[in-house]
């Protein structure tokens, strides 16, 4: 009898350890943190702004860092292209496919749609979320939840003849859903599966469809979504909820910005120095301070939201989720040559990644993966030139910011990749940081970007 009951026992107790590692293996979830146009030199701006050149970020303790090739094709001969834009390097993070500028989780030439980490998540049960400092039907958040073979379709209004900056962009005629196509990525937004959506980008959800009767709000509103516009109404909701935040016409506020809002400028150049480079003289745009920008004042921050985010869908949740975070204007800063910007909303993204770390603490089976889609504009260069004692003027080409920093010193940092408006990409790879999960699953050191995306599907077992 004795000998029974401590069979009985052994089966009762080998059945709790695999009811118990079942559970372990059903609760895994994956943070993934972008910095839109986040490199090395940006990283390295912030740190010396934000904690001084001996300081560390969060980043800097995380206990993997590797990097990531990015990978780019062109349209019609597939051959490589060396700069990438944060449509196709979105879609690698989020398909694990390569494909051209511009495309939106769709195949380079034949134009297929890819499916994404996000939607085999839902389909294996998964609660999915997207959090960006841009509009939510931005490049990389549109990537992991919608299909179109341009960017800029990003509302039922801007599908044919698209013009963005006065610009003609072409047009996403197939996507139509008169022509069989999803639509717009608004409305696929509207109509997915996805538990939450937090960001920008409210006038992409007002604009009408095809047919002028109806918009994405009101299709996300009939898909289940509680649409809010301001951080207020979050008192309003339930956790089980799913959400559809939309927090600014367009992109969210930056957290920084250049005194009187300046941005970098051009070294001015003397009467003589005009005639002939090796005579007169250069002088460089005067130090600023990076201030705080009023108008971020009643925006959700970075942080507010991935707190939120994960509240959401954590809660009584036993099957894990997949949620990515994106640092959107990094990127959109260094565009305008606005590295105060770019500083502020890196240092949102490390307030993310905090709040992601936290969570883990508590539950350990979440991975958290830290990465860039693209390197871009902006590098570090003497404030006083090394050339300097040399009898001419010695001066960076481009445009220059100079930034007084916390430790008394003087950042220059420099931007020359277009005589345009606006700066363009660089073709570097990209970090990528990891908690001690991603050390434990033997995260490589040096992968693909594409690969990226593979590594989060076998760790959630989508595959």
């Amino acid at each position: 009898m004795a000998i029974h009951r401590h069979f009985v026992l052994t089966l009762i107790l080998a059945s709790f350890i695999s009811a118990t590692n079942a559970l372990a293996d059903s609760t895994k979830s994956v943070i993934l943190i972008i910095g839109d146009g986040m490199d090395d030199h940006q990283i390295t701006i912030a740190r010396n702004y934000l904690v001084g050149s001996r300081g560390t970020l969060l980043l800097d303790k995380m206990p993997f860092r590797g990097v990531a090739q990015v990978l780019t094709i062109d349209e019609v001969s597939g051959l490589p292209v060396y700069v990438a834009d944060s449509a196709n390097t979105a879609t690698a993070l989020a398909t694990g496919q390569v494909t051209s500028r511009g495309r939106i989780a769709t195949s380079a030439g034949k134009d297929l749609d890819l499916p994404t980490i996000v939607e085999l998540a839902n389909r294996k049960g998964y609660r999915t979320g997207l959090v960006t400092t841009s509009s939510i039907t931005d490049a990389t958040p549109a990537s992991f939840a919608a299909h179109v073979s341009s960017r800029y379709c990003e509302s039922p209004a801007a599908m044919v003849d698209i013009v963005k900056y006065g610009i003609e962009l072409g047009s996403c005629i197939d996507d139509l859903k008169a022509n069989g196509g999803l639509g717009s990525i608004s409305e696929q937004l509207a109509k997915s599966n996805v538990h939450l959506l937090l960001g920008g980008g409210r006038q992409y959800f007002t604009a009408n469809n095809e047919a002028g009767q109806s918009s994405a709000m009101k299709l996300a509103a009939e898909n289940g979504f509680t649409i809010i516009n301001s951080w207020k109404e979050i008192d309003h909701l339930h956790p089980n909820d799913k959400v559809l935040g939309l927090f600014a016409e367009e992109h969210l506020p930056v957290k920084l910005k250049g005194e009187a809002g300046r941005s970098a400028e051009a070294p001015k150049k003397s009467m003589l120095n005009h005639i002939n480079n090796y005579f007169g003289e250069v002088t460089l745009p005067s130090p600023m301070n990076c201030i705080a920008n009023s108008n971020f004042m009643d925006t959700p921050t970075l942080k507010e939201m991935s707190k939120m985010a994960i509240k959401q869908l954590s809660y009584e949740n036993r099957d894990g989720f997949f949620l990515m975070i994106e640092s959107a204007s990094i990127d959109k800063q260094s565009h305008e040559r606005k590295p105060c910007g770019s500083v502020g909303e890196l240092d949102q993204l490390i307030d993310a990644v905090s709040v992601a770390l936290e969570y883990a603490k508590e539950n350990p089976d979440t991975l958290i993966l830290v990465t860039s889609d693209h390197t871009h504009a902006a590098q570090i260069v003497p404030d006083k030139s090394l050339f300097s004692e040399y009898p001419v003027p010695v001066y960076t080409p481009g445009k220059i910011a100079r930034i007084f920093t916390k430790e008394g010193g003087i950042l220059a940092i420099n931007y020359a990749t277009s005589n345009f408006e606006a700066e363009e990409h660089t073709g570097a790879n990209v970090p990528i940081f990891g908690n001690n999960v991603a050390v434990s699953e033997k995260l490589p050191t040096y992968m693909l970007q594409a690969d990226v995306f593979s590594f989060m599907a076998r760790y959630l077992e989508l595959n």
